[in-house]
């Protein structure tokens, strides 16, 4: 079962939004995001300190682009969550995370010259009532009146980030085994999270908070990134890219259970439903736009 891995994956991925809350209150953003890559660069040092002197002039070559990539991927985007976690919800968080395929077919068509699809166009204005209908709570009026809480719109520009660094990765194409360019950019998010760590208030490590380090740490950060890496070689991205639909699924579960106690309304149904299905549309519906059929 090839795909049982990427969706073991995409589960822990979905745990960790709910990680993401529970972290609010319990240690502070900077704190844990700076944990969470120190105890993986820790970690993967023993065993990728051989193939990074392997390689040391490719890395050379692309220090570049991995600082940018580690910047968008590991710092930018998981310190907002964390940031995020602090005013809005766990499964308004999966939800708004959901749209990231979106922008970053959005992105592929302005940076890569991605042929511009009816899917794209028609999935993206139902993806993007989705998220409205979400992060407005249902109503219109509260959205035109008091705006996008800060928040969500805090994940926004994290599935931003995160999105930009996808086309970039596939933009870039660097020629580096999957597992030392991970280790690379955790590198980085240990490096220039550091200063910020520094910079900001400590709560300390606790027995509230060392398990969501840990979680963060091994099972976010290392142990789903090895199943993905694992399942998209056994089954291809095509088919595992799909799977990551799956996290709001999982994220809106997982914070109703007694964890979070987070109760689900009808426009995180409703909502969700919509961002889904948007995300299909841009995936599945593949007809190029603005092209007229060929005459007989």
């Amino acid at each position: 079962m090839p795909l049982l891995l990427p969706v073991l994956a995409v589960l822990i991925w979905a745990a960790n939004t709910v990680v993401n809350k529970l972290a609010a209150g319990a240690i502070m953003p900077a704190e844990i995001g700076f944990y969470r890559w120190l105890l993986a660069a820790l970690l993967f040092t023993p065993v990728m300190l051989r193939p990074l002197l392997q390689h040391r002039a490719a890395v050379r070559a692309q220090a570049g682009r991995i600082v940018v990539l580690g910047l968008l991927g590991m710092v930018v985007y998981q310190s907002l969550a964390y940031y995020a976690a602090h005013s809005t919800s766990a499964t308004n968080m999966g939800i708004i995370l959901s749209l990231m395929p979106m922008m970053a077919l959005a992105l592929a068509i302005a940076l890569l010259g991605q042929q511009l699809t009816l899917g794209a166009i028609t999935g993206s204005v139902v993806s993007f009532a989705g998220v409205l209908i979400v992060v407005s709570g249902g109503s219109s009026a509260a959205l035109l009146h008091h705006g996008v809480g800060s928040g969500d719109a805090l994940m926004l520009i994290a599935t931003l980030a995160y999105a930009l660094y996808s086309v970039l990765l596939k933009k870039w194409q660097i020629q580096l085994p999957s597992l030392l360019l991970l280790y690379l950019q955790v590198l980085v998010a240990v490096v220039l999270l550091f200063p910020l760590y520094l910079a900001s208030p400590k709560t300390g490590l606790s027995a509230v908070n060392i398990p969501l380090v840990l979680y963060a740490g091994l099972f976010a950060s290392m142990l789903a990134p090895l199943l993905w890496m694992t399942g998209v070689a056994k089954a291809g991205p095509s088919r595992t890219t799909l799977l990551f639909n799956l996290s709001p699924v999982f994220t809106a579960l997982i914070a109703a259970t007694p964890i979070l106690h987070e109760r689900l309304a009808w426009y995180h149904l409703v909502g969700g439903v919509l961002t889904l299905a948007g995300v299909l549309l841009s995936e599945r519906w593949k007809q190029p736009f603005g092209l007229s059929r060929r005459p007989a």
